[in-house]
């Protein structure tokens, strides 16, 4: 092969590695497994069912990645983005992590822990509050996984910039032996809450070498 036909490959090959994938089609629950029977496809979305939740996580693991969701919350809604997931267990604790989506202005959750509220990697690091859209309205959330590092962006504003491996104090001395779990499944964390997610995608990230 000549050498402008490899680098032509080489570029075709990036180009593929930077897109975003939907894992979710819109239609049904095609490419996940874990808890289906607690969730449904309602208008386009993902919704947990009410008073039901656990896991449903995505068929394919994933190593470093962007995960790209739009979410609406319902009054006190909870739910939350369940990253490099074993597929057993506690997302928040067996997993790398849960990254909380909950309606933190709630009433009810005024006196949580800030590494509880929106944007939070559960019980590991606090993200800023103060940039959710107003219920009734799309969110759009991106979370960054490299390595140790989590980085979390709310409807264009960097609320999370945090590394696992830095953190020796976690909420209420709650173990999570999954924290430096290095690839797994994505998903989503149902707390009993209708919260909709009608757009769930991921980009691989390329390792350097």
């Amino acid at each position: 092969m000549s050498v402008a036909l490899t680098l032509m490959a080489a570029v075709v090959v990036g180009q593929a590695e930077g897109k975003f994938e939907p894992l979710f089609n819109g239609k049904n629950l095609t490419g996940w497994k874990g808890a289906v029977d607690n969730y449904e496809v309602k208008d386009g979305a993902i919704v947990c069912k009410p008073k039901k939740g656990g896991v449903l996580f995505t068929e394919q693991t994933f190593e470093d990645f962007v995960v790209r969701v739009e979410f609406k919350l319902p009054p006190g809604g909870n739910n939350g983005i369940a990253i490099r997931y074993p597929g057993k267990g506690r997302a928040s604790g067996d997993g790398m992590g849960e990254i909380q989506i909950l309606d933190d202005e709630d009433a009810k959750y005024a006196k949580l822990d800030a590494r509880q509220y929106n944007g939070s990697w559960y019980g590991i690091a606090a993200a800023k509050r103060g940039h959710l859209k107003p219920l009734g309205e799309w969110n759009l959330m991106e979370v960054e996984v490299v390595g140790s590092t989590v980085k979390v962006t709310l409807n264009g504003a960097r609320i999370l910039d945090a590394d696992g491996s830095k953190v020796e104090k976690y909420m209420n001395d709650y173990p999570h032996p999954g924290k430096d779990l290095k690839s797994g499944h994505l998903g989503l964390c149902g707390h009993n809450d209708p919260v909709a997610v009608r757009k769930f995608e991921v980009k691989r990230l390329k390792k350097e070498r």
